[in-house]
């Protein structure tokens, strides 16, 4: 049994100066925060980043564009997680769907079609069957109708604003890189083109290229 806990204890020692040796030796460049205790988590291998977007949100449909750029400089070494939020006068509704599309394997399909329905097309995306009607494009029929009216991922997307709390998120696009390396538009003059550009800079940094 002590040899079990000192096995355990010297794992714990090897994994902590694994993420200190990741962050110690590497010098981070580009414009960001440290998220106030929210631990650095970074293999050296691939790097997770969190966007925390909008489907009502100008910039972060102006950001859409350029995720495919960002993604291209770094084949396989970068692992995106979306989070849908919502402000204000906004509808959970969006992401709601989004959720539920993501969970048949139409996630980035049903984010596209979203933003464009707003933008472009200048439809309500708050209404129901707006939101029915995209699904039915993508191939989603009656079970995504039901998930969507009943609300079944509701809680989800509740958990999302308290996500917000945790990370300070008060403004959209914001990305969360590597654990705790936060980035956002005020950082950059509100420029997307700078914060695509910046994300780039940080990545680098972390993957040494």
């Amino acid at each position: 049994m002590l040899l079990k806990k000192l096995l355990v204890i010297f794992a714990l020692l090897v994994m902590t100066s694994v993420y200190a040796h990741a962050e110690t030796n590497v010098v981070i460049k580009g414009e960001y925060t440290r998220v106030p205790g929210v631990q650095f988590n970074f293999d050296e291998k691939q790097v997770e980043i969190i966007e925390f977007f909008s489907f009502y949100c100008g910039h972060c449909f102006e950001f859409e564009a350029y995720i495919p750029v960002i993604k291209g400089n770094f084949p396989k070494k970068t692992n995106w997680k979306y989070i849908p939020i919502y402000w204000g006068e906004g509808s959970p509704k969006p992401g709601e769907a989004y959720l539920i599309a993501k969970d048949a394997g139409k996630g980035e399909e049903m984010k596209k079609a979203i933003f464009k329905a707003l933008f472009i097309e200048e439809k309500d995306i708050g209404k129901v069957e707006v939101l029915e009607e995209l699904g039915l494009k993508l191939g989603l029929g009656f079970d995504f109708s039901h998930k969507l009216r009943t609300g079944e991922k509701a809680g989800e997307v509740g958990k999302a604003i308290l996500m917000t709390k945790k990370y300070g998120i008060d403004e959209t696009p914001t990305l969360i890189i590597a654990g705790n390396l936060k980035t956002t538009p005020s950082m950059l003059e509100h420029n997307i083109g700078n914060l695509r550009d910046n994300t780039i800079t940080i990545l680098k940094s972390l993957l040494n290229k």
